[in-house]
């Protein structure tokens, strides 16, 4: 522990013993517990490491008028130091235990009603049970009796504690073969240690089953036969369901020879419970069945999961059976049953066959369709039915009563009757029909469905089908903007795995035209924003129209290309609402980019639509479409540099797409949006990606090796290449570098990366000083001797970036000018040769108040390095400390005790 956190500590627990209930901060005592609990893993003693913890401890036990806050982390930290079997003994031999632990005591003091020091005393106890001598304890003092009362407490963080405890106390006095091996659940409550479940995993030491152990087991096994039975009113029916939940977690943890105890203690119970066909009940049943059916096969759990699955109400038989395909178990029969089960009702609405010619399944058909009359009961039966259906339809066929497309044309029949197709109620039950027909729930979960089962078997053959309904959905006045949304999904979830468009006809084309430009106009935001994302999802996806040779956009197949979509797209930049604006820019970058590579003079479309990204850059007030159009600068400049050829010219595409660069990057720099000038900053890392490729000393992007050599640069139009033979080598290198470098002054790049590293967001400087420091090993290496280098060295000095008079440039100015003074002469003298132009009659002083500055002198005065150690550091390795926990504690204390202190003046502890 460090030293300095042991000697505030004492004054922590005085301010904690004596802070009543006016902490500073609610998660103060867990932010310390965790720090405790991180020291004993560690193997640290804390009663040695801080003798302080036991005095904190007596005080606040025996201070009546201690917070219930506190005194549950007390009983937490208590349950810590006793995990450790030397500082157990002291405790013990405190008395601290006994008294701590005692549910009397509580009682007295009129505490124990308080959750919190029920669930404080839950998990302190847990945490002693370490070691034999804290199992001893357990037992000797009878903690079992109030753990049972407590499994089925009011609270349920409470009874969940509870039940995670006797698992764990029944877990350890298994045998220790038993133990060994024994799969503990890896996802306990967050409120429990790790220590204590390490111990479940790999006990310390054997430790034998005595007499007193198995007094436990079979206190904890009577309980479980006394408490499960068919429930007779709320409070029983409460202790059932919290009682099986106990059951399921035993039975999935534990092994023979305790599970077999168990299973013949509570299977006489369980198979009443069953037959007495309580819905409350069917899921915690179901739990248990299958936390059984995870081990060994066992004919007594079989008997009752046949049970659950044939004689009970139709809607718990759809619950049973979905639980049953959820546990992901391979039994074919009860597998083959629950898909039976599942799909019955599907099969009533739809009229299509689904069952096939098997009639097993027909036993539930009558009662099912009655329970369909009623309309809560079929909304829940059919969603359940449906949340499960795309399972099902890529499971094996042995298991499927029918063909997966039949399974497609079930929901395509479902969905034309939610929306009032009349034509589709012939074959099914008409008396159902009504409790589906305009319902959103179940047309959004057969919507969901649909698009799951687009790669299911067979499904290619429902292209057409699923088109047609997608469109009517599309078209319909009372679709709500969720459903419509879902429809969208539909859409092009099923063109992405259709392998062949020739079966879009022309009216289906036009159909979806339509549909797309009134919806572009619909008056709910929300839709026309999921139009906006349907047509940019188009635009990014290829697809075959005839053969495999044939490949389109997507927009081009089903909207005729850029002729129908650019118009809708460049009407949303004008929309009122910012996510319209945003989708509408993203979906341009989606559907324009391909009609802008092939080299074509910019239309004026083209040009219009720059003008206004840039204009939405610089005026508009949200966040969200100002970040859609750096990232549409983005995807432009990356799709151009991609496809350009190495050896060919800057195509005018390419000159549009330079020209705006130098306002994207001035106008994202200057955002207020700390995204929007990380995403300046990502188009600047592209440039420089760009601009040096084959250069031997810049790294690409994260990557450890220099990028590999490339004669192409976009920057400029010629090629950036550092040549190695002959006697111009210094000259060349030095002409392409200057080349590059002035480049990348004059589209504004250099400004950029010095704008966002004096940024006030830690993101935003971050990346800039990460980006600079890669611009400084490439452009000002240490010359070591070598006289070519030293040359070029020179020369790239020469050049120079201008800085403004306000803003971001006052701070660059401020660091350069302090360096300036420290080093007079030196930077005087560099001054001098090429470093600034200096406007000023002060020497030494002339960089504060220059307009241009050298930018390898920059680089090289920034302090970059040290910079990028605060930076990557952030305020972490401040505020996310035991010290600085404990003395955000010690100041909050004392601004709340001082007299002087004013409203609003508390100081508040730091939230890590």
């Amino acid at each position: 522990m460090d030293r300095e956190c042991v000697s505030l500590l004492p004054r922590v627990c005085e301010v904690l013993a004596a802070s009543g209930s006016s902490l500073p901060d609610d998660t103060i005592l867990e932010k310390l517990l965790d720090w405790f609990t991180a020291l004993t893993e560690a193997g640290e003693s804390l009663l040695e490491a801080c003798p302080c913890l036991l005095e904190f401890i007596s005080a606040v036990i025996h201070d009546t008028a201690s917070a219930p806050g506190v005194l549950s982390f007390t009983l937490r930290l208590i349950g810590l130091l006793a995990a450790a079997e030397d500082d157990f003994r002291v405790l013990k031999e405190s008395l601290v235990l006994d008294l701590v632990f005692s549910c009397q005591h509580w009682q007295e003091l009129g505490l124990w009603e308080d959750p919190c020091i029920r669930i404080g005393w839950i998990q302190g106890l847990r945490t002693t049970l370490q070691h034999p001598n804290g199992l001893s304890f357990f037992i000797q003092a009878d903690f079992i009796e109030p753990l049972l009362q407590l499994q089925i407490d009011t609270s349920l963080f409470v009874a969940s504690a509870a039940n995670q405890m006797l698992a764990h106390v029944l877990l350890f006095c298994q045998p220790v073969l038993s133990v060994g091996c024994n799969g503990t659940d890896k996802k306990e409550d967050e409120q429990n240690t790790r220590a204590s479940k390490a111990v479940i995993e790999n006990p310390a030491e054997p430790m034998e089953i005595n007499q007193d152990c198995t007094a436990v087991v079979d206190a904890i096994s009577e309980y479980l036969k006394r408490a499960l039975g068919v429930p007779k009113g709320s409070t029983q029916l409460h202790q059932c369901q919290q009682t099986l939940r106990l059951l399921a977690l035993l039975l999935g943890q534990t092994k023979p020879p305790l599970r077999d105890k168990l299973l013949q203690t509570v299977t006489a119970s369980l198979e009443e419970m069953v037959a007495a066909d309580c819905s409350e009940l069917t899921l915690p049943l179901m739990d248990v069945i299958l936390a059984a059916c995870s081990r060994l096969p066992d004919q007594r759990i079989t008997r009752l999961l046949t049970f659950m699955l044939n004689v009970r109400k139709p809607a718990d038989l759809v619950h049973a059976a979905a639980a049953f395909l959820r546990g992901g178990h391979h039994d074919r029969v009860h597998t083959a049953q629950s898909v039976r089960l599942l799909l019955l009702p599907l099969d009533i609405i739809s009229g299509q066959n689904l069952l096939g010619t098997n009639t097993a399944g027909d036993m539930h058909r009558f009662a099912m369709t009655e329970q369909l009359k009623s309309k809560t009961s079929c909304i829940s039966m059919i969603s359940v039915c449906l949340t499960n259906t795309p399972q099902i339809a890529h499971m094996d066929p042995d298991c499927l009563p029918c063909a997966p497309d039949l399974i497609v044309s079930g929901i395509l029949s479902l969905l034309r009757i939610c929306s009032g197709d009349s034509s589709s109620s012939s074959a099914g039950c008409s008396e159902v029909f009504r409790n589906v027909i305009g319902s959103g729930k179940v047309q959004k979960c057969a919507l969901e469905a649909l698009t799951a089962v687009s790669n299911s078997p067979g499904a290619n053959g429902k292209l057409t089908d699923v088109f047609t309904l997608l469109i009517q959905y599309l078209d319909n006045p009372d679709s709500d903007p969720t459903v419509l949304h879902k429809s969208y999904q539909a859409l092009v979830k099923w063109m992405s795995v259709c392998t062949d468009m020739s079966f879009i006809t022309d009216q289906l084309r036009q159909d979806l035209i339509q549909v797309v430009k009134k919806r572009a106009c619909d008056m709910r935001w929300e839709v026309r924003d999921s139009t906006m994302e349907f047509l940019g999802h188009l635009g990014a996806m290829r697809v075959c129209q005839a053969s495999a040779e044939q490949a389109c956009d997507a927009s081009e197949a089903l909207l005729g290309g850029c002729c129908c979509t650019t118009p809708l797209l460049r009407e949303a930049l004008q929309d009122q609402e910012s996510y319209v604006r945003a989708s509408a820019i993203k979906a341009l970058a989606q559907t324009v980019m391909h009609s802008w590579q092939e080299g074509a003079a910019p239309t004026q479309e083209q040009t219009e639509i720059v003008t206004r990204l840039l204009e939405i850059l610089s005026q508009d007030t949200e966040g969200f479409a100002r970040r859609a159009v750096v990232k549409f600068f983005i995807a432009w400049f990356s799709s151009h540099s991609s496809h350009t050829p190495p050896s060919s010219p800057a195509s005018p595409s390419c000159s549009l797409l330079m020209q705006s660069v130098r306002s994207v990057l001035s106008r994202g720099s200057a955002d207020l949006d700390w995204e929007v000038k990380v995403h300046t900053l990502e188009l600047a890392e592209l440039l420089l990606d760009k601009a040096f490729l084959g250069h031997r000393s810049y790294t690409k992007g994260s990557d450890a090796r220099p990028a590999q050599p490339h004669a192409y640069a976009v920057m400029t139009d010629r090629a950036y290449t550092l040549h190695t033979h002959g006697e111009s080598r210094a000259q060349e290198a030095e002409s392409d570098l200057v080349e590059v470098l002035n480049s990348l002054v004059e589209h504004g790049v250099i400004s950029a990366l010095l704008s966002g590293l004096v940024d006030c967001d830690r993101p935003v400087a971050l990346k800039a000083c990460r980006l600079l420091i890669t611009l400084r090993v490439t452009v000002c290496p240490a010359s070591q001797g070598d006289p070519d280098v030293c040359a070029a060295t020179a020369t790239v000095a020469r050049v120079s970036c201008e800085l403004p008079r306000v803003g971001w440039a006052q701070e660059i100015r401020k660091i350069l000018g302090v360096r300036t003074e420290a080093n007079a002469e030196r930077d005087l003298n560099a001054l001098n040769a090429t470093s600034f132009e200096d406007h000023s009659e002060e020497g030494a002083s002339a960089v504060s108040h220059c307009e241009h500055v050298s930018v390898c002198e920059a680089l090289g005065s920034l302090g970059l390095d040290e910079r990028l150690e605060i930076l990557s550091r952030s305020s972490d390795h401040v505020h996310n400390s035991p010290l600085s926990l404990l003395q955000d504690i010690l100041t909050a204390s004392t601004s709340r005790t001082h007299a002087n202190t004013q409203p609003g003046q508390e100081v508040i502890v730091d939230c890590y």
